[in-house]
């Protein structure tokens, strides 16, 4: 088992001689050439800004995702959607939901803190290539001059690349604004075909959700077909 340091050149070294926990390699940058080469080999840049001065990169070996034809809608999911009570929209405000995932419930002043400034250039800096996408979760209301307005109440972005979606943040103001965004995202990806969403780590929401493990090297085949 070894971390690998990087420098200037592009390059990633093998994954299956990483930590177990999927710790590979540190240092490089968060430029977009560098971001794509990680993606397009499983790696993703996950590291707390406030104690860490350059990137560390993963690349589990057992990867968490989600396929858009498994997503489980429970009852009550089903009913919030039939209620048509928010607006889905995509790729309409990016860098509204890049911020709120930085800073909803605090997240920016916790030590672990990963979604810093740097990072959030690097992903504004992709998604304005063309390599990012958010779903976009709106609440509309009425102003006190009875216009209609909307506000930014849940949603999630990450990378789309080789028909994948690499999923890398989500948030909520109200209650299950993120899910309604994942389910979203799922049935959307599913008409178009695209193969899976990338969760990068098991969480209790992503299991709820039909999240489940596959081998890095399926799912290496997959991103590569």
């Amino acid at each position: 088992m070894a971390v690998y340091q990087l420098n200037d050149g592009l390059w990633f070294p093998d994954p299956h001689r990483g930590e177990p926990d999927g710790l590979v390699a540190v240092g490089g940058d968060l430029s977009v050439p560098r971001l794509l080469l990680a993606y397009c080999h499983g790696f993703f840049p996950w590291f707390s800004f406030k104690w860490a001065s350059e990137p560390h990169w993963y690349c589990p070996m057992q990867r968490y995702v989600i396929f858009p034809k498994e997503i489980h809608i429970s009852h009550s999911m089903r009913q919030l959607i039939r209620q048509q009570k928010y607006e889905i929209s995509v790729n309409q405000d990016f860098e509204g939901v890049i911020r709120h995932c930085s800073t909803a419930q605090s997240r920016n002043e916790e030590d672990g803190a990963w979604l810093g400034a740097d990072m959030m250039k690097a992903y504004t800096e992709l998604y304005k290539k063309g390599f990012a996408s958010s779903v976009e979760v709106w609440e509309p209301y009425t102003d006190d001059a009875g216009q209609p307005k909307r506000r930014l109440v849940g949603g999630l972005y990450g990378v789309t690349l080789r028909n994948a979606f690499f999923g890398e943040s989500m948030f909520s103001l109200v209650p299950n604004a993120s899910k309604l965004a994942l389910i979203c995202l799922a049935q959307m990806l599913e008409s178009l075909g695209w193969h899976f969403i990338d969760c990068q780590f098991e969480t209790p929401l992503f299991r709820s959700m039909g999240g489940r493990h596959i081998a890095y090297e399926e799912y290496m085949r997959m991103l590569e077909s």
